[in-house]
């Protein structure tokens, strides 16, 4: 493969990347690991086994949810104390939505960037005589 090829399909092998966090008040309060915390909730129906899931401990994953639920200022588990049944934590409507729509945003981010990345990196490589 000659160097001109080799560098021309540089824009399309490197893949920028990027984080996504919510703040209220400039403090964080949502990101990727409350959200992976959530939707272990909502698929085990249990803090336990959701901290289990995401390879956390109980402790770390509840005081995680506490505090998202205190900044934001609403409730994302609700939780039944004892009964038979193992699934006894399930998210609000909210938090369902929210981790939905962060994580469709978050996808949307990366393809902005991964375009944005790709075509500027592609100018870059032209004016270099790299194309």
């Amino acid at each position: 493969m000659g160097r001109s090829t080799r560098n021309s399909d540089l824009a399309d092998r490197v893949t920028p990347r990027t984080k996504l966090w919510l703040e209220v008040n400039s403090q964080y309060v949502f990101g990727l690991g409350i959200s992976n915390i959530l939707k272990a909730v909502q698929q085990t129906g249990s803090i336990k086994a959701a901290a289990r899931e995401v390879g956390k401990s109980y402790r770390h994953v509840w005081d995680k949810i506490k505090q998202a639920e205190q900044a934001l200022g609403v409730p994302l588990v609700r939780s039944q104390v004892g009964g038979k049944d193992a699934r006894r934590s399930e998210l609000s409507e909210l938090a369902q939505d929210l981790v939905r729509d962060f994580d469709n945003f978050r996808q949307t981010l990366f393809q902005l960037v991964q375009v944005e990345f790709s075509q500027r990196l592609r100018e870059t490589l032209e004016k270099h005589g790299r194309s």
